[in-house]
Protein backbone atom coordinates (compact mmCIF):
# COMPACT_ATOMS: atom_id res chain seq x y z
CA UNK A 1 0.00 0.00 0.00
CA UNK A 2 1.45 3.32 -1.07
CA UNK A 3 1.86 5.88 1.68
CA UNK A 4 0.26 9.27 0.95
CA UNK A 5 1.01 12.46 2.79
CA UNK A 6 -1.22 12.97 5.81
CA UNK A 7 -2.36 16.42 6.98
CA UNK A 8 0.38 17.69 9.27
CA UNK A 9 -1.91 18.92 12.06
CA UNK A 10 -3.95 15.72 12.11
CA UNK A 11 -0.82 13.56 12.10
CA UNK A 12 0.68 15.36 15.09
CA UNK A 13 -2.66 15.21 16.91
CA UNK A 14 -2.75 11.43 16.53
CA UNK A 15 0.87 11.15 17.61
CA UNK A 16 0.11 13.29 20.66
CA UNK A 17 -2.79 11.03 21.64
CA UNK A 18 -0.67 7.90 21.26
CA UNK A 19 2.06 9.54 23.35
CA UNK A 20 -0.50 10.35 26.08
CA UNK A 21 -1.60 6.72 26.06
CA UNK A 22 2.02 5.54 26.27
CA UNK A 23 2.61 7.90 29.20
CA UNK A 24 -0.39 6.60 31.14
CA UNK A 25 0.19 2.95 30.29
CA UNK A 26 3.72 3.00 31.67
CA UNK A 27 2.83 5.20 34.62
CA UNK A 28 0.34 2.48 35.58
CA UNK A 29 2.86 -0.28 34.95
CA UNK A 30 5.53 1.25 37.18
CA UNK A 31 3.09 2.29 39.89
CA UNK A 32 3.28 -1.29 41.16
CA UNK A 33 7.07 -1.36 41.70
CA UNK A 34 6.84 2.10 43.29
CA UNK A 35 4.16 0.87 45.68
CA UNK A 36 6.02 -2.40 46.21
CA UNK A 37 9.29 -0.73 47.20
CA UNK A 38 7.79 1.96 49.43
CA UNK A 39 4.71 0.26 50.89
CA UNK A 40 3.62 -3.23 49.93
CA UNK A 41 6.67 -5.39 50.68
CA UNK A 42 6.88 -4.02 54.22
CA UNK A 43 3.14 -3.83 54.84
CA UNK A 44 2.41 -7.40 53.71
CA UNK A 45 5.78 -9.04 54.40
CA UNK A 46 6.42 -9.84 50.74
CA UNK A 47 10.03 -10.70 49.90
CA UNK A 48 11.80 -9.13 46.86
CA UNK A 49 11.74 -12.50 45.06
CA UNK A 50 7.97 -12.94 45.62
CA UNK A 51 7.29 -9.34 44.64
CA UNK A 52 9.35 -10.01 41.51
CA UNK A 53 6.73 -12.62 40.59
CA UNK A 54 3.99 -9.99 40.93
CA UNK A 55 5.89 -7.72 38.55
CA UNK A 56 6.46 -10.58 36.12
CA UNK A 57 2.82 -11.72 36.31
CA UNK A 58 1.95 -8.51 34.48
CA UNK A 59 4.70 -9.11 31.95
CA UNK A 60 3.85 -12.79 31.38
CA UNK A 61 0.23 -11.99 30.51
CA UNK A 62 1.37 -8.95 28.51
CA UNK A 63 3.74 -11.14 26.51
CA UNK A 64 1.29 -13.98 25.90
CA UNK A 65 -1.33 -11.54 24.61
CA UNK A 66 1.09 -9.60 22.39
CA UNK A 67 0.79 -11.61 19.17
CA UNK A 68 -3.01 -12.06 19.47
CA UNK A 69 -3.10 -8.32 20.09
CA UNK A 70 -1.23 -7.79 16.82
CA UNK A 71 -3.87 -9.88 15.02
CA UNK A 72 -6.59 -7.75 16.64
CA UNK A 73 -4.86 -4.58 15.41
CA UNK A 74 -4.71 -5.80 11.80
CA UNK A 75 -8.27 -7.18 11.93
CA UNK A 76 -10.12 -4.31 13.61
CA UNK A 77 -7.69 -1.40 13.40
CA UNK A 78 -5.33 0.21 15.92
CA UNK A 79 -8.00 2.59 17.25
CA UNK A 80 -10.25 -0.25 18.43
CA UNK A 81 -7.26 -1.98 20.02
CA UNK A 82 -6.28 1.15 21.94
CA UNK A 83 -9.83 1.87 23.12
CA UNK A 84 -10.15 -1.69 24.45
CA UNK A 85 -6.76 -1.38 26.09
CA UNK A 86 -7.65 1.89 27.78
CA UNK A 87 -10.85 0.78 29.48
CA UNK A 88 -9.44 -2.61 30.47
CA UNK A 89 -6.31 -1.05 31.91
CA UNK A 90 -8.34 1.52 33.85
CA UNK A 91 -10.43 -1.22 35.44
CA UNK A 92 -7.56 -3.35 36.72
CA UNK A 93 -5.38 -0.45 37.85
CA UNK A 94 -8.26 0.65 40.07
CA UNK A 95 -8.76 -2.93 41.28
CA UNK A 96 -5.10 -3.05 42.35
CA UNK A 97 -5.94 -0.48 44.99
CA UNK A 98 -8.92 -2.52 46.15
CA UNK A 99 -6.54 -5.16 47.55
CA UNK A 100 -5.89 -2.72 50.39
CA UNK A 101 -9.53 -3.13 51.42
CA UNK A 102 -9.31 -6.90 51.87
CA UNK A 103 -7.90 -6.67 55.39
CA UNK A 104 -6.43 -10.18 55.11
CA UNK A 105 -2.65 -10.17 54.69
CA UNK A 106 -2.42 -13.73 53.38
CA UNK A 107 -4.67 -12.90 50.41
CA UNK A 108 -2.70 -9.87 49.27
CA UNK A 109 0.04 -11.62 47.28
CA UNK A 110 -2.27 -13.91 45.22
CA UNK A 111 -4.65 -10.99 44.66
CA UNK A 112 -1.83 -8.85 43.31
CA UNK A 113 -0.76 -11.72 41.03
CA UNK A 114 -4.25 -12.12 39.57
CA UNK A 115 -5.06 -8.44 39.12
CA UNK A 116 -1.70 -7.49 37.63
CA UNK A 117 -1.92 -10.42 35.21
CA UNK A 118 -5.25 -9.08 33.93
CA UNK A 119 -3.78 -5.58 33.64
CA UNK A 120 -0.92 -6.95 31.53
CA UNK A 121 -3.39 -8.73 29.26
CA UNK A 122 -5.25 -5.53 28.40
CA UNK A 123 -2.13 -3.42 27.93
CA UNK A 124 -0.59 -5.77 25.33
CA UNK A 125 -1.69 -3.82 22.18
CA UNK A 126 -0.20 -0.50 23.31
CA UNK A 127 3.10 -0.35 21.43
CA UNK A 128 2.22 -2.46 18.36
CA UNK A 129 -0.90 -0.31 17.83
CA UNK A 130 1.09 2.87 18.38
CA UNK A 131 3.75 1.81 15.87
CA UNK A 132 1.04 0.86 13.39
CA UNK A 133 -0.54 4.28 13.81
CA UNK A 134 2.80 5.94 13.05
CA UNK A 135 3.21 3.85 9.88
CA UNK A 136 -0.26 4.97 8.70
CA UNK A 137 -0.04 8.64 9.60
CA UNK A 138 3.61 9.50 8.86
CA UNK A 139 5.87 9.11 5.80
CA UNK A 140 8.63 6.47 6.07
CA UNK A 141 11.41 8.98 6.62
CA UNK A 142 9.70 10.19 9.83
CA UNK A 143 8.62 6.86 11.34
CA UNK A 144 11.67 6.26 13.55
CA UNK A 145 11.24 9.74 15.01
CA UNK A 146 7.53 9.12 15.63
CA UNK A 147 8.18 5.78 17.29
CA UNK A 148 10.99 7.33 19.30
CA UNK A 149 8.61 10.00 20.62
CA UNK A 150 6.04 7.36 21.65
CA UNK A 151 8.60 5.37 23.60
CA UNK A 152 9.99 8.61 25.05
CA UNK A 153 6.50 9.49 26.32
CA UNK A 154 6.36 6.05 27.93
CA UNK A 155 9.62 6.80 29.73
CA UNK A 156 8.34 10.18 30.89
CA UNK A 157 5.41 8.26 32.36
CA UNK A 158 7.80 5.93 34.13
CA UNK A 159 9.99 8.75 35.44
CA UNK A 160 6.94 10.65 36.70
CA UNK A 161 5.78 7.61 38.65
CA UNK A 162 8.49 7.85 41.29
CA UNK A 163 7.49 11.35 42.43
CA UNK A 164 3.86 11.73 41.33
CA UNK A 165 2.62 8.30 42.38
CA UNK A 166 4.86 8.50 45.43
CA UNK A 167 3.28 11.83 46.39
CA UNK A 168 -0.19 10.39 45.85
CA UNK A 169 0.65 7.50 48.18
CA UNK A 170 2.13 9.88 50.76
CA UNK A 171 -0.98 12.07 50.83
CA UNK A 172 -3.84 9.66 50.14
CA UNK A 173 -2.49 6.15 50.72
CA UNK A 174 -1.62 3.59 48.08
CA UNK A 175 -5.19 2.25 47.50
CA UNK A 176 -6.50 5.72 46.63
CA UNK A 177 -3.45 6.38 44.43
CA UNK A 178 -4.30 3.35 42.29
CA UNK A 179 -7.98 4.39 42.12
CA UNK A 180 -7.06 7.87 40.86
CA UNK A 181 -4.67 6.45 38.24
CA UNK A 182 -7.43 4.13 37.00
CA UNK A 183 -9.89 7.01 36.67
CA UNK A 184 -7.38 9.11 34.72
CA UNK A 185 -6.82 6.20 32.34
CA UNK A 186 -10.57 5.85 31.73
CA UNK A 187 -10.84 9.55 30.85
CA UNK A 188 -8.00 9.20 28.35
CA UNK A 189 -9.73 6.18 26.79
CA UNK A 190 -12.85 8.31 26.25
CA UNK A 191 -10.79 11.03 24.58
CA UNK A 192 -9.22 8.43 22.30
CA UNK A 193 -12.62 6.91 21.45
CA UNK A 194 -14.06 10.21 20.25
CA UNK A 195 -10.93 12.07 19.10
CA UNK A 196 -8.92 9.59 17.01
CA UNK A 197 -9.23 7.66 13.76
CA UNK A 198 -7.31 4.79 12.25
CA UNK A 199 -5.81 6.55 9.25
CA UNK A 200 -6.06 9.71 7.13
CA UNK A 201 -8.02 10.05 3.88
CA UNK A 202 -7.70 7.23 1.38
CA UNK A 203 -5.69 5.20 3.90
CA UNK A 204 -8.77 5.09 6.11
CA UNK A 205 -10.75 3.55 3.25
CA UNK A 206 -7.93 1.13 2.49
CA UNK A 207 -7.80 0.02 6.10
CA UNK A 208 -11.57 -0.44 6.15
CA UNK A 209 -11.32 -2.76 3.17
CA UNK A 210 -8.49 -4.70 4.81
CA UNK A 211 -10.45 -4.98 8.05
CA UNK A 212 -13.46 -6.32 6.15
CA UNK A 213 -11.47 -9.20 4.64
CA UNK A 214 -12.48 -12.67 5.85
CA UNK A 215 -10.47 -14.13 8.74
CA UNK A 216 -9.18 -16.97 6.52
CA UNK A 217 -7.08 -14.56 4.54
CA UNK A 218 -5.59 -13.07 7.71
CA UNK A 219 -4.76 -16.44 9.27
CA UNK A 220 -3.17 -17.79 6.10
CA UNK A 221 -0.45 -15.20 6.03
CA UNK A 222 0.71 -14.49 9.55
CA UNK A 223 2.59 -17.80 9.78
CA UNK A 224 4.92 -16.58 7.05
CA UNK A 225 6.15 -13.90 9.43
CA UNK A 226 7.57 -16.60 11.70
CA UNK A 227 9.77 -17.74 8.84
CA UNK A 228 11.19 -14.29 8.16
CA UNK A 229 14.81 -14.51 9.31
CA UNK A 230 15.13 -10.77 9.83
CA UNK A 231 11.99 -10.59 11.98
CA UNK A 232 13.11 -13.57 14.08
CA UNK A 233 16.56 -12.07 14.67
CA UNK A 234 15.04 -8.65 15.35
CA UNK A 235 12.76 -10.25 17.93
CA UNK A 236 15.63 -12.02 19.70
CA UNK A 237 17.71 -8.85 19.68
CA UNK A 238 14.82 -6.89 21.18
CA UNK A 239 14.55 -9.50 23.92
CA UNK A 240 18.03 -8.39 25.03
CA UNK A 241 16.86 -4.76 25.03
CA UNK A 242 13.78 -5.77 27.02
CA UNK A 243 15.88 -7.49 29.67
CA UNK A 244 18.17 -4.46 29.97
CA UNK A 245 15.34 -1.94 30.25
CA UNK A 246 13.04 -3.90 32.54
CA UNK A 247 15.89 -4.54 34.94
CA UNK A 248 16.01 -0.79 35.53
CA UNK A 249 12.25 -0.25 35.40
CA UNK A 250 11.61 -2.70 38.23
CA UNK A 251 14.75 -2.61 40.36
CA UNK A 252 16.43 0.77 39.86
CA UNK A 253 14.70 2.55 42.75
CA UNK A 254 15.24 -0.51 44.93
CA UNK A 255 18.96 -0.54 44.02
CA UNK A 256 19.38 3.13 44.95
CA UNK A 257 17.24 2.89 48.08
CA UNK A 258 18.01 -0.51 49.60
CA UNK A 259 21.37 -1.54 48.10
CA UNK A 260 23.17 1.82 47.99
CA UNK A 261 21.14 3.02 51.01
CA UNK A 262 20.46 6.49 49.60
CA UNK A 263 17.01 6.89 51.18
CA UNK A 264 13.58 7.30 49.62
CA UNK A 265 13.82 10.94 48.47
CA UNK A 266 17.22 10.59 46.87
CA UNK A 267 16.28 7.27 45.26
CA UNK A 268 13.16 8.81 43.72
CA UNK A 269 15.24 11.69 42.37
CA UNK A 270 17.97 9.49 40.92
CA UNK A 271 15.46 7.09 39.35
CA UNK A 272 13.60 10.01 37.77
CA UNK A 273 16.77 11.55 36.32
CA UNK A 274 18.00 8.26 34.84
CA UNK A 275 14.62 7.48 33.30
CA UNK A 276 14.31 10.96 31.76
CA UNK A 277 17.76 10.45 30.23
CA UNK A 278 16.42 7.31 28.59
CA UNK A 279 13.43 9.25 27.23
CA UNK A 280 15.77 11.84 25.71
CA UNK A 281 17.79 9.06 24.14
CA UNK A 282 14.64 7.60 22.55
CA UNK A 283 13.81 10.81 20.72
CA UNK A 284 17.43 11.46 19.75
CA UNK A 285 17.90 7.89 18.50
CA UNK A 286 14.78 8.00 16.32
CA UNK A 287 15.73 11.36 14.85
CA UNK A 288 19.29 10.21 14.15
CA UNK A 289 18.14 6.96 12.54
CA UNK A 290 15.83 8.88 10.18
CA UNK A 291 18.64 11.23 9.17
CA UNK A 292 21.07 8.36 8.54
CA UNK A 293 18.38 6.50 6.59
CA UNK A 294 17.67 9.46 4.31
CA UNK A 295 21.36 9.90 3.60
CA UNK A 296 22.66 6.33 3.41
CA UNK A 297 19.57 4.11 2.97
CA UNK A 298 17.27 2.14 5.26
CA UNK A 299 19.82 -0.56 6.01
CA UNK A 300 22.27 1.95 7.49
CA UNK A 301 19.57 3.96 9.22
CA UNK A 302 17.93 0.89 10.68
CA UNK A 303 21.07 -0.81 11.97
CA UNK A 304 23.63 1.84 12.92
CA UNK A 305 21.80 3.34 15.89
CA UNK A 306 20.69 0.02 17.49
CA UNK A 307 24.13 -1.60 17.17
CA UNK A 308 26.01 1.39 18.56
CA UNK A 309 23.38 2.06 21.24
CA UNK A 310 23.43 -1.49 22.61
CA UNK A 311 27.22 -1.69 22.72
CA UNK A 312 27.58 1.69 24.44
CA UNK A 313 24.80 0.91 26.93
CA UNK A 314 26.65 -2.25 27.93
CA UNK A 315 29.89 -0.34 28.50
CA UNK A 316 28.31 2.46 30.54
CA UNK A 317 26.30 0.04 32.67
CA UNK A 318 29.51 -1.76 33.61
CA UNK A 319 31.09 1.58 34.48
CA UNK A 320 28.19 2.29 36.85
CA UNK A 321 28.37 -1.15 38.43
CA UNK A 322 32.02 -0.71 39.39
CA UNK A 323 31.69 2.88 40.59
CA UNK A 324 31.41 3.66 44.30
CA UNK A 325 30.26 7.30 44.38
CA UNK A 326 26.45 7.54 44.07
CA UNK A 327 26.65 10.60 41.80
CA UNK A 328 28.84 8.73 39.33
CA UNK A 329 26.63 5.66 39.52
CA UNK A 330 23.71 7.87 38.51
CA UNK A 331 25.70 9.47 35.67
CA UNK A 332 26.82 6.16 34.16
CA UNK A 333 23.39 4.59 34.55
CA UNK A 334 21.71 7.62 32.93
CA UNK A 335 24.05 7.47 29.92
CA UNK A 336 23.55 3.70 29.62
CA UNK A 337 19.78 4.15 29.61
CA UNK A 338 19.99 6.97 27.05
CA UNK A 339 22.00 4.71 24.76
CA UNK A 340 19.64 1.74 25.07
CA UNK A 341 16.68 4.10 24.64
CA UNK A 342 18.11 5.35 21.34
CA UNK A 343 17.51 1.91 19.85
CA UNK A 344 13.73 1.93 20.37
CA UNK A 345 12.61 4.04 17.39
CA UNK A 346 14.63 2.07 14.80
CA UNK A 347 13.57 -1.23 16.35
CA UNK A 348 9.84 -0.45 16.14
CA UNK A 349 10.09 1.05 12.67
CA UNK A 350 11.85 -2.07 11.38
CA UNK A 351 9.29 -4.35 13.07
CA UNK A 352 6.32 -2.74 11.32
CA UNK A 353 8.19 -2.45 8.02
CA UNK A 354 9.01 -6.16 7.96
CA UNK A 355 5.32 -7.00 8.37
CA UNK A 356 4.21 -4.77 5.47
CA UNK A 357 0.37 -5.00 5.46
CA UNK A 358 0.67 -7.22 8.55
CA UNK A 359 2.42 -4.50 10.49
CA UNK A 360 0.34 -5.02 13.62
CA UNK A 361 1.01 -8.76 13.73
CA UNK A 362 4.68 -8.27 12.93
CA UNK A 363 5.02 -5.71 15.74
CA UNK A 364 3.15 -8.03 18.08
CA UNK A 365 5.51 -10.94 17.37
CA UNK A 366 8.49 -8.63 17.75
CA UNK A 367 7.29 -7.21 21.06
CA UNK A 368 6.55 -10.71 22.33
CA UNK A 369 10.29 -11.29 22.15
CA UNK A 370 11.05 -7.99 23.83
CA UNK A 371 8.82 -8.82 26.74
CA UNK A 372 9.98 -12.42 26.90
CA UNK A 373 13.37 -10.96 27.76
CA UNK A 374 11.84 -8.27 29.91
CA UNK A 375 9.73 -10.54 32.06
CA UNK A 376 12.85 -12.46 33.10
CA UNK A 377 14.53 -9.38 34.59
CA UNK A 378 12.30 -8.93 37.67
CA UNK A 379 12.82 -12.59 38.60
CA UNK A 380 16.37 -13.33 37.44
CA UNK A 381 17.92 -10.15 38.86
CA UNK A 382 17.25 -10.82 42.59
CA UNK A 383 17.99 -14.54 42.16
CA UNK A 384 21.29 -13.94 40.35
CA UNK A 385 22.14 -11.18 42.81
CA UNK A 386 21.67 -13.57 45.74
CA UNK A 387 24.71 -15.50 44.46
CA UNK A 388 26.84 -12.77 42.87
CA UNK A 389 25.65 -9.57 44.57
CA UNK A 390 23.54 -6.82 43.08
CA UNK A 391 26.46 -5.60 41.00
CA UNK A 392 26.59 -9.02 39.35
CA UNK A 393 22.85 -8.97 38.81
CA UNK A 394 23.09 -5.68 36.97
CA UNK A 395 26.19 -6.66 34.99
CA UNK A 396 24.36 -9.62 33.46
CA UNK A 397 22.31 -7.19 31.37
CA UNK A 398 25.51 -5.91 29.72
CA UNK A 399 26.24 -9.35 28.36
CA UNK A 400 22.79 -9.64 26.82
CA UNK A 401 23.07 -6.18 25.23
CA UNK A 402 26.30 -7.09 23.40
CA UNK A 403 24.84 -10.38 22.18
CA UNK A 404 21.72 -8.57 20.94
CA UNK A 405 23.81 -6.04 19.03
CA UNK A 406 25.63 -8.75 17.04
CA UNK A 407 22.34 -10.05 15.60
CA UNK A 408 21.84 -6.86 13.61
CA UNK A 409 24.54 -7.90 11.16
CA UNK A 410 22.03 -10.44 9.73
CA UNK A 411 18.90 -8.26 9.82
CA UNK A 412 17.79 -6.76 6.50
CA UNK A 413 14.96 -4.26 5.87
CA UNK A 414 12.01 -5.34 3.73
CA UNK A 415 13.32 -3.31 0.80
CA UNK A 416 15.77 -0.48 0.59
CA UNK A 417 14.31 2.78 -0.66
CA UNK A 418 15.26 3.85 -4.14
CA UNK A 419 16.63 7.35 -4.69
CA UNK A 420 13.26 8.30 -6.22
CA UNK A 421 11.38 6.99 -3.16
CA UNK A 422 13.69 8.85 -0.81
CA UNK A 423 13.20 12.03 -2.80
CA UNK A 424 9.43 11.55 -2.63
CA UNK A 425 9.58 11.03 1.12
CA UNK A 426 11.50 14.23 1.62
CA UNK A 427 8.98 16.15 -0.45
Amino acid sequence: MKHTAAPAAASWKILGLVMAYAFMCHFNRLSMPAAGTERLMDEYGISPARMGWVYSAYLIAYTIAMTPGGWFIDRFGPKAALVTMGFGSATFVALTGSVGLLGVTVLAWPAFLLIRSAAGLFNAPMHPAGARMVSLWFPPHMCAMGNGLITAAALVGISTTYYLFGAMMDRLGWPAAFAIAGAATAVLALVWMYGASDAPGDLDAALTVAVADPPARDSSRWYALLGDRSLVLLTVSYAAVGYFEYLFFYWMEYYFDKVLELGTDRSRKYSTIATLAMAAGMYAGGHLADRIGRRFGRRAGGAAVPVLGMILSSAFLMAGVFTQRPELVLAWFAIALACIGATEGPFWTMAVELGRSRGGMSAGIFNTGGNAGGLLAPIVTPLFSSYFGWQGGLALASVFAVLGATLWFWIEPAADASPQEKQGDEE
